[in-house]
């Protein structure tokens, strides 16, 4: 049986959910517990503001793109040494996607149910009053195998505002376990891909603490860990197989340019025996020599594309990597520095590596999300030509050219092929999609 935990959701996007999940995490690790966070779906920016602010890694939960043993093992393992999970949803409650031979749909339910955590509702409430409680009625009744321990009202008015939403719901027994008014200092600060990089706020602290304050006043921690319930997850349901490592020594790009990786597929890694040596291409260094595999991830090259264009230690130590012949795999991000430029926002092209024959632009946005499903076509530094591999494409370049072999048959989550393909030369590989698990 794992820890006790709670989900924190809510009916649609953008009614507060993040900020009442973070708070929750800092404000309880204040108190002394040991919070485990974790976030639904593929989100890689949410789980770095996740573990700012509770000092543990957060893990993703997926249950489109993650087999029910990963999700199994990943809730199971990760409650040792903590007191309480706290896991952010995704989208709204029930929102998935559709399937495709997949079990699960993606949706904050699907973890809550299959965990038993129980859900605490997080209701924006501007512009409603009695209304709040009939869509808290729904929630409560839509699925059976979704328990929801309470809601927190968020974006209250006023005093009188509060007073005529919170007693329609209590008597409908469900707990009202907290509200928030409205705050314009608690926003969190976003960018085309989601929430600014807890990284580049130089005040994180400050700013964790500043919700941490506005939810110890105003919600009933007290009421709201007594709510949690243990998850249902025993140890022998955990399966632990995983996606097999790149290579025994790993160099990996970390730095605010190739920051999205998953952290699950880290701890694999290591536990498989694998190394793991940081390297940062926006300070010039090149990738440890005797590693036998480098990843670059995703994250905010276009950002950063002048500084890696004149990284001439990291672009000269790069090129030495591929003549040795060691496998070298970008996703995303890392895939556009592996290749010939890239052009920014204002219309200025970049000399990335050359390794592969990418060109990419972010002067004419277009927007490339959806969960993936990718068959390989041939052998490589992913896995056995056949291999299936499952995960998810989040970016706004305009592919402009790429000349070299296709790596794998892509699918969206209804089965249509799309046209992310990959590319391979030699041992250079690279993906928009950022692989989550292996089917």
């Amino acid at each position: 049986m794992s820890i006790p935990g709670l989900l924190v959701a809510a009916p649609r996007s953008g009614s507060g959910k993040t900020t009442i999940a973070l708070g929750l995490m800092r404000a309880l690790r204040r108190r002394g517990r040991v919070v485990q966070p974790f976030k639904c779906g593929p989100d890689y920016i949410d789980p770095a503001w996740h573990t700012a602010a509770a000092g543990r890694d957060s893990l993703n939960l997926d249950s489109w793109a993650m087999r029910p043993a990963l999700l199994r093992r990943l809730v199971n393992e990760a409650g040792p040494g903590a007191d309480l999970a706290i896991v952010e949803g995704v989208m709204g409650l029930f929102d998935g996607v559709a399937t495709a031979g997949q079990a699960g749909r993606g949706a904050s339910a699907d973890i809550a149910a299959l965990s038993g955590w129980p859900v605490l509702l997080v209701l924006d409430v501007a512009g409603q009053t009695e209304t709040a409680a009939a869509v808290a009625l729904g929630c409560v009744r839509y699925r059976a195998d979704v328990t929801i321990a309470g809601v927190i009202l968020n974006r209250v008015a006023s005093v009188r505002h509060l007073a005529l939403i919170a007693p329609p719901i209590e008597a409908l027994g469900i707990p009202v376990l907290g509200a928030v008014f409205r705050d314009d200092r608690l926003a969190l600060p976003e960018r085309h891909l989601g929430l600014v990089q807890a990284v580049e706020r130089d005040d994180l602290d400050a700013h964790l603490d500043r919700i941490a304050d506005m939810v110890s006043a105003r919600l009933d921690l007290d009421r709201i860990v007594a709510a949690a319930r243990p998850g249902v997850i025993t140890s022998e349901d955990v399966d632990p197989a995983s996606l097999p490592p790149p290579g025994q020594r790993i160099a990996l790009a970390r730095d605010a340019a190739f920051s999205f990786m998953y952290p699950h597929l880290l701890q694999a890694w290591r536990r498989a025996g694998a190394e793991i040596i940081p390297f940062s291409p926006l300070a010039d260094e090149a990738p440890y020599q005797d590693a036998d595999a480098v990843w670059l991830p995703g994250g905010y090259p276009e950002l950063h594309a002048g500084t890696l264009a004149a990284a001439g230690r990291f672009k000269t130590g790069m090129r030495a990597a591929a003549e040795r012949g060691t496998r070298l795999h970008g996703e995303c991000g890392g895939f556009m520095v592996l290749g010939q430029g890239l052009v920014d926002a204002e219309g200025a092209r970049h000399a990335m590596l050359g390794l592969l024959g990418l060109e990419t632009s972010f002067a004419t946005r277009k927007l490339h999300l959806g969960y993936r499903r990718a068959v390989l076509t041939s052998d490589g530094i992913l896995g056995a030509a056949g291999a299936t591999l499952y995960g998810h494409e989040f970016h706004y370049a305009t592919t402009l050219a790429c000349s070299d072999d296709p790596l794998a048959d892509c699918f969206d989550a209804t089965g249509d092929r799309v046209a992310e393909s990959g590319a391979r030369r030699g041992d250079v590989t690279g993906t928009f999609f950022h692989v989550i698990d292996r089917g």
